[in-house]
């Protein structure tokens, strides 16, 4: 497989579109910069793998794409977005590969208000170490940006304080053409609070003013999750997998 230069990557582009809500990958490197990119060949690309954080996306040809180019990725923890037709091949290059339920929502209702929303910000720059502090169990919602101090310097993260301290933050955690993936954790002492609602409400209302669409993308038997998204007027839109390598994440 070819390493894609960022200034080449939107070549790329037609491979991931349509966008549609839930994990967008592919359209989140492309457009940030960020991650990795790569294709069978150049030009010409008939399938590509996009890379950020310990999230991946297939896109393309299957026929294009052999068990010794997933072997080469070094993969041994970390989630694959692919289509059903990659799944022969996902197998025999990570045995014990298994299949993650997704339920994937848009959220196209009115943005609750919360008593709360005085209290969240956007993130700023000099926000990084508070944000690079976050419990380790939580400090994934960062990864897809490669660093806290990406993510505190996008302008794309709003968070709740509490003493100085950062305790809930949401943010897009994948930036597509015309959605965005919701995102949003709260350290473990200061959940049940109503401060990820704060937190996604600043979140939803500026993916709308990007003109874009937001998502919410979870686990069927996470009903705090669903619960949340409840709130934002989630639609479900489709029932979905994603392919995981290794231990599982949070839901």
């Amino acid at each position: 497989m070819i390493r894609v230069a960022p200034p080449q990557r939107d070549d790329l582009r037609a491979l991931f579109l349509p966008d549609r809500p839930g994990p967008l990958v592919g359209l989140h490197v492309i457009q940030t910069g960020l991650g990795e990119l790569l294709a069978d060949r150049w030009p010409e690309a008939r399938v590509a793998i996009a890379h950020a954080g310990q999230d991946r996306q297939i896109a393309g040809d299957p026929g294009a794409l052999g068990v010794s180019d997933l072997l080469a990725l070094g993969v041994e923890r970390g989630m694959f977005d692919a289509p059903a037709e990659f799944e022969p091949l996902l197998e025999a290059a990570f045995p014990g590969v298994w299949r993650w339920p997704r339920v994937i929502a848009r959220l196209d209702g009115a943005v609750p208000r919360s008593p709360l929303d005085e209290s969240v910000r956007q993130l700023r720059p000099d926000d990084a170490p508070r944000l690079a502090a976050l419990d380790a169990e939580i400090d994934w919602i960062w990864a897809p940006w490669e660093s806290a101090e990406r993510l505190a310097a996008s302008g794309m993260a709003y968070g709740a304080f509490e003493g100085g301290r950062l305790v809930s933050v949401a943010t897009p955690f994948h930036l597509g053409a015309g959605f965005e993936d919701i995102g949003v954790v709260t350290e473990p002492g200061f959940r049940r609070r109503g401060l990820n609602t704060a937190c996604v409400a600043r979140v939803v209302a500026d993916v709308r003013a990007r003109g874009r669409e937001p998502s919410w993308s979870t686990s069927p038997d996470n009903t705090a999750s669903l619960r949340l998204a409840e709130k934002f007027g989630a639609r479900k839109d489709r029932d979905d997998v994603l392919y995981m390598v290794g231990p599982g994440p949070s839901p």
